[in-house]
Order: structure tokens, then C-alpha cells, then sequence
């Protein structure tokens, strides 16, 4: 604790002492460290020089000779400028940090080496996306195409029980100069206004709206040396990985099991460290998180239960001076008492200018895109749901299809439509993709093969049938449970298994994707939340004939507490029309519904929906 509190004091100090000089003195002070580091050190590109600004000049120094080289290189300037006072502060903490002899310099010595190392190896995982479709082996890198979303601040957690269109719909009209902005990078600062330092972060945003992205692009930036360089070590956690321990381990444990690099370095002086935890994706959590049932723990180096060790990091009983971020769709974020949080910002995605402008990047064709934008306007569904980026590169592939093949007049108006539209591109870039890939005489087992081959024959409309119910039950079940990550488990449970899985994600991978967790383990899920919706409509559509079964689901959805089923809701009904009818038999044949069933179904919805759900789910 004595090298901590020495290396706290130390680093203060510098900043202090830069902060209480004059302008002019800052000003010399800038000139002669230049010409000082240059001249002794050499460190510091010529570039970067000039860019030097008041803040910049201690965290560059610090960064670069850690605080007692910093110290020293502050000392040498205060003294050509006769600060004695400055220079006799800085004298005697420079002999106190002498006195606590080599340890200091080994320890701070093993810390920069594991910081330079994890670094680096979160700069690798991070550093490029896959996106649209991108083919196996391709990548685009992340600085290229991130775009900086719109995050606000957003009072506390709590529960939402509204269903994510609906809150699409009341934010699209908020005047955004109603809001507070945040930008990525500085969610740990305090806002406006407020002086207590902030620990716990929650950031909010429906599915798709860049959550995920928005914490890579944080990790990358601070591996590569831009931003929050006062944070020696960041550990990513993802709820889909923590869904995968079992059993009891400490803390530090844990860590080891996502990082093996820390075990090498000791556990009493990794928490002396500023860390930072990122939990991404609580909506995806499988634990309890029993907040007011678990015992308080306390101890890094004892084993408990992973819920255990989580609520009591949270809560902050376990390593208080730890930062935690904390990423969650906002139905989900009422998992967590509103009183652990110290910040509450929500991702908002793209503004209206954002969606036009994604449009323009997205196609070359200056015409193309304006008839797209054009048309996403006009339909007030379409582009509300434009917020969402991925909702975004939906859009962009159907109608970029459609506006390029035909001026019938099919162009899709409706969510509906727009879904029906991109399961049907799908199902062609199934032939297409088999096509390119046995072109390239890629050695493919018989299993696999067989499997393709049978989509290529004349029974290939009952095929796909059957691989959208699968997927549509997978879908379902879980879209009840509130479940959007799958394993093994969960696909055994809807008849798919891990080889029929890895086909699926082969093939279509703009609808359903294989993932790696810890330990290499496969997890699955569809590209967007709203996909699963669609699906899981699809498949109540497709195997319950009779109209009672169907009363059943619809009633089941208008009793959802959080509004989780509406757009599963709205699918419903928008599949029993004659319009949607037409577009299924492309894609499937027969359905076997006949008409008097389907205005049946349309017209109990319809009534339902006037009875007792808000207006946003009216079609």
C-alpha cells in the first residue's frame, strides 16, 4: 500500500504543480520540455509534439517514464526556471520513492510489461468487425466504419416496460436538444454539473443499436494508447461467457480463466491497479443475480458462486475502487438495484441525418441511394426502425435488390414486408453461396454435402421449409424465456444439432451466426433480435393451423408484463394478410391456410389490439 500511495501522491503532484503554473510558464515549460526529452529521452515523435496541450504534457510524461522518470524531467525544468518551491516538493517525494528502494521499480516494471501485453492482445480481438457479407476469412477494420453514436444520459436504470419499437418510436420524437450527450470515451467522467467520481456505469440501447460495438471501440482505443490511459488494466466479461462457468472460485480466479497471462503477476498488486470490469450484454445473463438474497463477500482471493462474486462487485463491496460498465438492453436492466449505478447513459443510434448519411456510404449509386432514402421516408415504420444500424444494412440489401430488379411496384412498406422480402435474398444466397463454394472444390464432408444437395433438388421449397421451422422453433421457445444467446442445450431442445447449426450459420450467415465463447465453446444467435421475432412468428404461423392455437399466442403476447412479445405480435398479424400470403408462397409454396382462416386470425388481433394494447402495435 506504501508504493501505491507514493505512485498516487507522486502522480498528483506533477499535475498539480503543471495545473498551478501561469500561462507564459506552462508555455516555457512546454518549450523546454521538448527540447529536454529530445535531447535525453527521444521518445517523442516530432509529429506529436505540437499537439502537446496543458493536460498532455503530464499524461504524456507519466505514460511514457512512469512517475519518478516524469518527476525527474519536471524537476530538471523547474529548476532552470528557478521555481525553488516546486522544486523542494518534488526533492522530498523523490527521496521518499528512492527510499522504498528497487521493489517499486520491479513491480512497476512486471505492471507496464503485463499492461503492454494485454493491450496488445485485446488490439488483435478487437481491432477489425465482420459485417454484411463479409466472407469467412474477411474483415474490415473497426476505425474504418465505426461512426459515433448518439449516447445520452438517461436519469437511472429501472424497469422499462415498454417493448423496444415502441421506445424507438417516443425517442424519434424527443427534440435531441432536450438531451445530455456523452460521448463514448468519457462515459467515467462526470457530467455537468456533478463532482462525485463515477464507478459504475450503465449504458442502455435496444438490440443492434451499437452497444457491443460502442464497448470495443472504448477497449481498442485505450489499447492503442488514445483515450483512458489512467485505467492500467480493462477486463472484458461478456454475460454470454460468464453463462458458461461453473462452480466456486475466487475473484482472481476468474480472472485467470479470461486472462491466463495474469497468472504470472501478483494478485496483491494487480488490485493496488486502477482496473475496469465490462459486463457486456446483461440481457443475455443466465445467472440469478440475487442482489438481496447473497451474502456480502469481500475477499478477492476466497472461492464463492459466480453470482456470488458479480452481485458483490456490483454493489461494491468486493474491490470498491474498481470501475465496472455495465451493458444491457433496457427491458433487462432491472436485474440490477438502480442504486449500484453511479451513471446511467443510453445509446440512442443513428439520428435522422445519421441514417441518410449510412445510406450515401453504403452505395456508390448516388441515384440509387436518394430513391432509398426517399422510400424509407415515406413509410414512418421503416424509418423509425432506421435508429437501428443493423435495421439499416437490412433495409439497404432488400431495397438495393428490389429497386435494382424491378419496378412492379412490390417494394415492401411494412416491417412485414421488409422481413419476407430478406428471408427470401436469403434463401437464394443459400444456392449462390453453395455454388461459389464448390467452384472452389472446398473439401467438404459427404454429411455437409448431402445436406446442400438436397436445397439443390426439386424438393428444395420443402427443404428450406423445414430449416426455417427449426430455426423458427429455436426462435420461439426462447424468445418466451427472454433468451437471445443459445447452446448446445437449446438447440437440442428445438430438434437442431451442432452440425445442422454450423450449416445454418454457414449459409446464412446475415440470419443466424456461430460465435466462439471462453474456451472456444460455440454460441449462437440471430443477427438481430428483431430477426428472431420475425422467425418466431413465422413459425406459430406455420405449424398452427387452427385458429384457436393462434388466439392462444395472441393472447399470450398482450400479456407480456414488458411488452417483450409486441413485434412478435405485429409479425403475427402481419403474416395473416393476403399480401404477406402472396410473398410466403414464393418462399415456401403452400402454406395450407386458407382465406377464411386468415381473416379470421387478422380480425381477432385487430380486435384484441383495440381492446387493451397501445397504439404502437397497431399494424
Amino acid at each position: 500500500m506504501a508504493h501505491q500511495e507514493n505512485q498516487t501522491s507522486l502522480t498528483v503532484l506533477l499535475l498539480r504543480s503543471l495545473e498551478e503554473l501561469t500561462e507564459d510558464e506552462l508555455t516555457k515549460i512546454k518549450y523546454n520540455l521538448i527540447h529536454l526529452v529530445n535531447e535525453k529521452y527521444q521518445r517523442i515523435p516530432r509529429g506529436q509534439l505540437e499537439k502537446l496541450d496543458r493536460m498532455g504534457i503530464a499524461d504524456m510524461m507519466i505514460r511514457s517514464y512512469g512517475e519518478v522518470g516524469a518527476l525527474k524531467v519536471t524537476l530538471e525544468i523547474l529548476k532552470k526556471m528557478n521555481l525553488n518551491d516546486l522544486v523542494q516538493r518534488l526533492n522530498e517525494d523523490l527521496q521518499k520513492c528512492n527510499q522504498a528502494g528497487s521493489e517499486l521499480g520491479d513491480v512497476s516494471e512486471k505492471r507496464d510489461l503485463m499492461m503492454d501485453r494485454i493491450k496488445c492482445n485485446l488490439k488483435k480481438k478487437f481491432e477489425c468487425v465482420f459485417e454484411g457479407k463479409a466472407k469467412e476469412g474477411q474483415s474490415t477494420l473497426l476505425k474504418e466504419i465505426y461512426t459515433e453514436l448518439y449516447i445520452t444520459e438517461s436519469g437511472t436504470g429501472g424497469i422499462n416496460d415498454e417493448h423496444e419499437v415502441r421506445q424507438i418510436e417516443t425517442a424519434s420524437k424527443k427534440r435531441r436538444t432536450e438531451d445530455t450527450t456523452v460521448k463514448c470515451n468519457n462515459i467515467f467522467k462526470p457530467l455537468c454539473g456533478r463532482e462525485t467520481p463515477i464507478r459504475t456505469v450503465l449504458t442502455k440501447g435496444v438490440a443492434g443499436i451499437g452497444k457491443t460495438v460502442s464497448v470495443h471501440k472504448f477497449i481498442l482505443d485505450w489499447a492503442e494508447g488514445k483515450s483512458n490511459q489512467d485505467i492500467h488494466f480493462i477486463f472484458a466479461l461478456p454475460f454470454r461467457d460468464l453463462n458458461l462457468i461453473k462452480g466456486e472460485f475466487s475473484l482472481i480466479e476468474l480472472l485467470h480463466r479470461f486472462v491466463p497471462e495474469l497468472k504470472s503477476f501478483q494478485t496483491t498488486e494487480l488490485f493496488k491497479c486502477k482496473v475496469l470490469f465490462i459486463f457486456d450484454g446483461l440481457d443475455e445473463c443466465r445467472l440469478p443475480l440475487d442482489f438481496q438474497n447473497n451474502e456480502s463477500w469481500f475477499d478477492v482471493t476466497k472461492e464463492t458462486s459466480l453470482d456470488v462474486l458479480l452481485t458483490n462487485l456490483i454493489k461494491g463491496n468486493l474491490l470498491p475502487s474498481a470501475l465496472l460498465w455495465i451493458t444491457s438492453r433496457p427491458a433487462a436492466a432491472n436485474q440490477i438495484p438502480p442504486q449500484c449505478f453511479d451513471q446511467v447513459t443510453e445509446i440512442r443510434g443513428f439520428s435522422d441525418a445519421q441514417k441518410e448519411e449510412y445510406f450515401r456510404k453504403r452505395f456508390n449509386n448516388e441515384s440509387l441511394a436518394e430513391r432509398i432514402i426517399t422510400h424509407v421516408k415515406s413509410s414512418r415504420s421503416l424509418f423509425i426502425m432506421c435508429h437501428i444500424p443493423v435495421f439499416c444494412c437490412i433495409s439497404a440489401s432488400v431495397l438495393e435488390r428490389l429497386f435494382s430488379e424491378t419496378d412492379s411496384g412490390e417494394i415492401p412498406r411494412t416491417l412485414t414486408e421488409m422481413y419476407t422480402h430478406f428471408l427470401i435474398f436469403q434463401t437464394r444466397l443459400i444456392k449462390d453461396k453453395y455454388r461459389l463454394q464448390t467452384s472452389k472444390t472446398l473439401n467438404w464432408t459427404s454429411w455437409f454435402r448431402k445436406l446442400i444437395d438436397r436445397w439443390m433438388k426439386n424438393n428444395e421449397t420443402n427443404d428450406i421449409k423445414c430449416f426455417l421451422l427449426k430455426l423458427g422453433k429455436l426462435a420461439f421457445h426462447n424468445l418466451e424465456k427472454g433468451y437471445l444467446i443459445f447452446y448446445k442445450k437449446d438447440l437440442e431442445q428445438s430438434d437442431l444439432d451442432i452440425r445442422e447449426a454450423s450449416v445454418y450459420s454457414g449459409v446464412c450467415t446475415e440470419v443466424f451466426k456461430e460465435e466462439y465463447g471462453l474456451y472456444r465453446d460455440k454460441v449462437y444467435c440471430f443477427v438481430h433480435l428483431s430477426i428472431q421475432e420475425y422467425l418466431a412468428a413465422l413459425y406459430v404461423f406455420l405449424t398452427n393451423p387452427s385458429a384457436d392455437l393462434l388466439k392462444t399466442s395472441v393472447d399470450q403476447a398482450l400479456e407480456s408484463k414488458n411488452g417483450h412479445l409486441d413485434l412478435y405480435l405485429r409479425f403475427l398479424l402481419g403474416l395473416s394478410t393476403d399480401s404477406s400470403k402472396t410473398l410466403l408462397e414464393r418462399l415456401l409454396g403452400e402454406t395450407g391456410f386458407r382465406s377464411h382462416n386468415i381473416r379470421e386470425i387478422a380480425k381477432y388481433i385487430k380486435g384484441r389490439i383495440n381492446e387493451n394494447l397501445s397504439p404502437h402495435c397497431k399494424k
